[in-house]
């Protein structure tokens, strides 16, 4: 899939891009970032859960597991903050998702658009800048932003007001069920990236 063979609806007067998953594979590096937190506290959290979380923040994704698995975790700030540190640690292994970040190429200053993430701000930033890309977008919108998160509309919600363009004008491009169906609560358009991203293996 190219930018040649994807073009916006008709009306669309915004686009909004996921970043993890969507415009950066960084989602291996965040799943060792996991397994380094979470194998300490004997919480499983197996390859294709991991996936289907996506789009969820950090903190919400430790309280579902750990109530799951019955552990006690009384400090977790402190564990957002330690998977986010040894995430950075693999900032290298992170790449652009060329045929995502080549729409973005396409339509930035033709159209606004935002990055809209239930990622941490700090990361965030860190990942587009790895790609080179943050000076792209109108605007960043991340989960310290909004009250509630994925599958709520709120984060693309946010994203369209920032881009002072209506909600049902905008395109949102997404890797993960939640996320499309945060699009879909927010009466956007979604875009399901997956069949575009190629990983090894």
């Amino acid at each position: 899939m190219n930018t040649h063979t994807w073009t916006p609806p008709a009306g669309t007067a915004g686009l909004i891009f996921d970043c993890d998953g969507t415009l950066a594979d960084t989602m291996p590096a965040h799943y060792k970032a996991w397994r380094a937190l979470l194998d300490r506290f004997d919480i499983p959290f197996p390859e294709a859960r991991f996936y289907a979380m996506g789009g969820m923040p950090t903190a919400s994704i430790i309280r579902v597991l750990a109530a799951e698995t019955g552990v006690t975790v009384t400090d977790v700030d402190a564990m957002v903050h330690e998977k986010e540190r040894t995430f950075l640690t693999h900032l290298d292994a992170v790449v652009a998702i060329e045929p995502v970040l080549g729409i973005a190429a396409a339509y930035r200053g033709k159209l606004p658009i935002a990055v809209a993430s239930g990622g941490y701000r700090d990361t965030i930033a860190r990942t587009l800048d790895r790609l080179n890309v943050r000076d792209w977008f109108d605007a960043i919108v991340t989960a310290e932003d909004t009250p509630r998160h994925k599958p709520e509309p709120d984060v693309f919600l946010e994203a369209a007001q920032r881009l002072g363009v209506e909600a049902v004008k905008c395109v949102v491009f997404e890797d993960t069920d939640i996320g499309l169906e945060a699009a879909r609560r927010a009466g956007m358009v979604g875009v399901d990236v997956r069949p575009w991203v190629t990983r090894p293996g």
